[in-house]
């Protein structure tokens, strides 16, 4: 069994930046690949960025690419999610998500594990 605790969320104006991380109890993270999701009210949970086990591939949804990097350190246990030039498209609840398998996929319906999530709000 796997818990996830997401922190860092909260207010920023657009152009800033902020970090999540995703805490993880269990011996076996450092074999699990991951993900974040982000939910805006009457949306589907839609995969915002993914990382294999190793930390060696990655994925982002084109909306984030150059501006979001996902990592983890599999010594502590935590993903990050570093998020710069936000907007304010970028506000909803991010959600990290955890796959009992190395690679790391696309589909929600495919984690095993989820944190309870924490708000990101992006102000114009």
């Amino acid at each position: 069994q796997v818990q996830l605790v997401e922190s860092g969320g909260g207010l920023v104006q657009a152009g800033g930046s902020l970090r999540l991380s995703c805490a993880a109890s269990g011996r076996t993270f450092s074999s699990y690949a991951m993900g974040w999701f982000r939910q805006t009210p009457g949306k589907e949970r839609d995969l915002v960025a993914a990382i294999s086990w190793s930390g060696g591939l990655t994925y982002y949804t084109d909306s984030v690419k150059g501006r979001f990097t996902i990592s983890r350190d599999n010594v502590k246990n935590t993903m990050y999610l570093q998020m710069n030039s936000l907007k304010p498209e970028d506000t909803a609840v991010y959600y990290c998500a955890a796959r009992r398998y190395a690679s790391y996929s696309t589909s929600s319906y495919a984690y095993d594990y989820w944190g309870q999530g924490t708000q990101v709000t992006v102000s114009s």
